[in-house]
């Protein structure tokens, strides 16, 4: 079992979903609910290892609040 860390973004223009695998090309979805999202990234995933086990070009740290005055 592989876990990946997902991006999830909410587009203002749309309403919808918008999920990356950050440094996993191609790793990428949209959708109307998070457990949507959560099974169309699951799907692209699946897919794209069918090509082999990818080199992620970075590795999720975390987040940060940045206050500016």
């Amino acid at each position: 079992m592989r876990v990946y860390t997902a991006i999830i973004e909410r587009c203002r223009d749309t309403g919808l979903y918008v999920g990356f695998i950050p440094g996993f090309t191609g790793a990428h979805s949209q959708a109307e609910s998070l457990d949507e999202l959560n099974q169309n990234l699951r799907e692209v995933i699946e897919m794209l290892l069918e090509d082999g086990e990818p080199i992620l070009e970075a590795e999720f740290v975390g987040t940060q609040n940045v206050v500016v005055a």
